[in-house]
């Protein structure tokens, strides 16, 4: 018979391990020495701590499912229960125990965890619920629908609900979406509705715009082409490509007007510029005859360089006014020495002056006689009151005698 701590071999090859409940048949050995027995039986109790070991490690440094564990573990401890191994298989079952206990305690962790996942992935999908619903009224229909995009994707990378809750919380979001959509498909209809209109608008404005552009009308059609602009501008945007081809061709339209009316106005401007040259230069000869010395020679110089004036033609509007007023100063010069001229040289004029001033020296000599007697009489007050009026009736008689003398005296 052969023997160690844990097992022993009987007279007729029968294997027996020790255990805590006594001896326990491990099985019949034919083959060999006991030696050998013991040696072979204990090979596979080695080998059942090998498992065990690596079970544990998968346990601790893996994400081993509980169930997958708990089978690993029941198929151990039934190798274990079988008594084919000689060694402390008490320890073994110990250690079985142990691992079964972490699993649990793995599991438990795991059902936490899983449920605060599960709360926080509710969470999360009621925030991006409520954040669809809000999206669903806005009228920022381009980042709207990014953000709306988004998340869904975001959605998808969430773990899913109890189905009811998963149910309830995505016909929310599906239906924010659709009530976005609609409403943006809404949009976006009358807006090209009203840039369909606004193209035919605009088509009416070009053809009007085309049909101008040979006008020599210079005036009246560039009033035409700025309320033209007006109206453009008052009928919105049409369709990108059709809104850039009408711009295209009512822009057109106007340049061929603006560069056929600048060539005019340019030819225009250069001739107006070689009169306003020839006007300045009469307005200089019409200034020599001013001061007026013989009118009636400055009179006849003055018709010879107005016709020649008249004969010119147009010249630029902002130096209109300056090189007419000198001609204007002229003729005024030239009207006043002819009314000097009448008033010298008219009888009935001479006469009524030399009769005012006759007048008037009388009356200053009687208030001068006036006041000599008065002052005689030694009444002052009379005499200063006569002065005073002698003081009026002296200045018109100055003044009829400057009159009298335009006349020649």
């Amino acid at each position: 018979m052969s023997s160690d701590p844990w097992g022993r071999v009987d007279e007729t090859g029968t294997v027996y391990v020790r255990t805590a409940d006594g001896e326990q048949v491990v099985g019949s050995w034919q083959a060999g020495s006991p030696e050998e027995a013991l040696a072979y039986f204990e090979r596979k109790y080695d080998g059942i701590v090998v498992e065990i070991g690596l079970l544990e490690r998968r346990v601790k440094t893996t994400d081993l499912s509980a169930k997958d564990a708990t089978t690993a573990i029941d198929h151990l401890r039934q190798q274990v229960d079988e008594h084919h191994a000689v060694g402390d298989l008490d320890a073994l079952r110990k250690r079985l125990d142990a691992l079964v206990a972490t699993v649990e305690a793995r599991r438990e962790e795991r059902k936490v965890l899983k449920a605060k996942q599960t709360d926080e992935a509710k969470q999360a999908k009621e925030a991006l619920v409520a954040e669809a619903e809000e999206l669903a009224k806005s009228e920022q229909w381009r980042a709207a629908g990014e953000r709306l995009r988004a998340l869904v994707d975001t959605w998808k990378g969430l773990p899913r609900l109890d189905r009811k809750s998963d149910d309830e919380l995505w016909h929310r979001f599906s239906h924010a979406r659709s009530a976005f959509s609609k409403r943006r498909k809404a949009h976006f209809a009358a807006l090209d509705a009203q840039r369909e209109e606004a193209r035919k608008a605009k088509e009416k404005l070009v053809a009007e715009a085309e049909s101008l552009s040979g006008s020599t009308d210079w005036v009246g059609t560039a009033a035409r082409y700025r309320d033209l602009m007006t109206e453009w501008k008052a009928a919105g945007r049409a369709q990108r490509e059709a809104e850039d081809d009408l711009w295209n061709r009512f822009r057109g339209a106007q340049d061929v007007f603006f560069a056929a009316r600048g060539e005019v106005f340019a030819e225009r401007d250069a001739e107006q510029g070689e009169n306003l040259k020839l006007k300045e230069e009469l307005a200089a000869e019409a200034e020599k005859l001013v001061p007026v010395k013989d009118l009636k020679a400055a009179r006849a110089a003055f018709r010879g360089i107005n016709e020649r004036w008249e004969a010119i033609g147009h010249v630029p509007r902002d130096a209109r006014p300056k090189v007419e007023g000198r001609m204007q100063a002229v003729e005024r010069a030239l009207q006043e020495a002819e009314e000097s001229e009448w008033r010298r040289t008219n009888p009935e004029a001479r006469a009524r002056a030399e009769g005012l001033t006759g007048q008037l020296q009388a009356a200053v000599d009687k208030l001068r006689g006036q006041i000599g007697t008065a002052r005689a009489q030694g009444n002052n007050a009379r005499a200063d009151k006569l002065a005073k009026e002698l003081e009026g009736r002296q200045a018109l008689l100055d003044q009829a005698l400057k009159g009298l003398e335009e006349f020649g005296g």
